[in-house]
């Protein structure tokens, strides 16, 4: 169940949370697999004013029962998120420079003075008008993708607020459109050729070119020594000593199941993954440091699996049926112009965005000079 519409107005609590409960539910495959993550698993309630007080005494129940704490943004939210160290590997952003971050997210107005996220902070994101310091601007979407974590909620939208989207004539009636639309107007099946035993084999020359590259350096582990405080007030920890990074020889590293994992991580066969190690020539790197070649190997197999299915996309016309570009000005765009990124270079005058990739991908779209027009799904690059 993907959408839940209240054609009645409920009673009781019980009876809606039983009503959303039946909607949270993980979807199953036909094959009885459960799929996970919220591309997927999301709920759209269309619900009665009401329902949003009940959204909040919910979550306020949830926080009493569990002690679980919904929208709190702590001082160590940070400190996990990879930073690049300057020699083209990436390290942690620490405790330090986490708490720091905190207290100015609290400075800005943000988060209060226990961390809980303030209305100002949801504006911002979803602006994408986040302020930070300079010193943290290169990790601007790393920690916006934290804080939208942390600051979710459930969103209510007002139908009142949808008004129509006009057309953009003058991209509408370019040459640039009529270029763009003459290429893409064909009614179209597309078939996908795929060839397992290149795939391995490009794999395999990928990921050596890959390891030649960034070498895989020995398994190093810091010691960290703290004190924790535990009080009403929450956790607190004061980091006491930092050992030097200390080298573990390779015979004091357990190795891990690296075709599972990597199986897990790429979704192909055992036998692929297996010659795929065995023909790179690299396998012996695979225990001088186990996470960090699973790490590069999953990344160097999916990136030269997502260029054979692109490669191997094959597009065959429906006969002489095509769309009209008439469509643009007969079907009527209704969209909530809050959500919206007004457009120069698009069709309709606004993009109405469904994510925060669409509004992402429209700005960039907007300010590449590059990008003569586009559409939801097409673009017109300058050659």
């Amino acid at each position: 169940m993907f959408q839940i519409c209240a054609i009645r107005e409920m009673g009781t609590d019980r009876e809606r949370r039983e009503t959303i409960g039946r909607g949270l539910r993980l979807c199953v495959q036909a094959d009885g697999t459960r799929v996970r993550g919220f591309d997927t698993n999301t709920l759209t309630v269309i619900a009665t004013e009401s329902y949003e007080q009940f959204a909040e005494n919910l979550q306020k129940e949830i926080e009493a029962d569990t002690g679980i704490r919904f929208g709190i943004v702590e001082d160590h939210q940070f400190a996990g998120i990879a930073e690049p160290d300057g020699t083209g590997r990436h390290k942690p952003l620490g405790f330090e420079r986490s708490k720091e971050l905190h207290t100015f997210l609290k400075g800005q107005g943000y988060i209060d003075a226990r961390g809980k996220v303030q209305d100002e902070l949801r504006k911002a994101l979803k602006s994408n008008q986040l302020v930070l310091p300079a010193a943290f601007q290169h990790l601007a979407s790393a920690i916006g993708d934290v804080l939208r974590k942390l600051a979710g909620r459930l969103e209510i939208k007002n139908a009142d607020e949808r008004e129509r989207i006009g057309t953009n004539k003058k991209v509408l009636l370019s040459d640039d459109f009529r270029a763009l639309w003459d290429r893409i107007k064909h009614k179209t099946t597309y078939r996908v050729q795929f060839d397992n035993a290149k795939l391995v084999a490009d794999a395999a020359q990928a990921l050596a070119a890959a390891l030649e590259r960034s070498p895989v350096t020995g398994t190093r582990a810091h010691f960290r020594t703290a004190d924790l405080e535990i009080n009403k007030g929450g956790v607190a920890a004061v980091e006491k000593e930092v050992s030097s990074p200390v080298a573990l020889a390779e015979a004091d590293v357990e190795l891990p199941d690296i075709l599972t994992e990597l199986q897990d991580k790429t979704q192909l066969t055992r036998k692929s993954i297996a010659r795929i190690l065995t023909d790179s020539g690299k396998l012996a790197d695979f225990a001088r440091n186990p996470q960090q070649f699973i790490a590069l190997a999953a990344a160097t197999i999916n990136d030269t699996k997502r260029r054979a299915l692109v490669d191997g996309i094959r597009y065959e016309r429906k006969g002489t049926d095509h769309y009209e570009s008439k469509l643009f000005d007969s079907e009527e765009l209704m969209g909530y112009l809050k959500s919206a990124v007004p457009a120069q270079k698009a069709v309709y005058d606004h993009v109405v965005c469904d994510s925060d990739v669409e509004r992402r991908f429209a700005e960039d779209c907007e300010k590449n000079t590059a990008v003569k027009v586009y559409a939801k799904a097409a673009l017109l690059m300058s050659t």
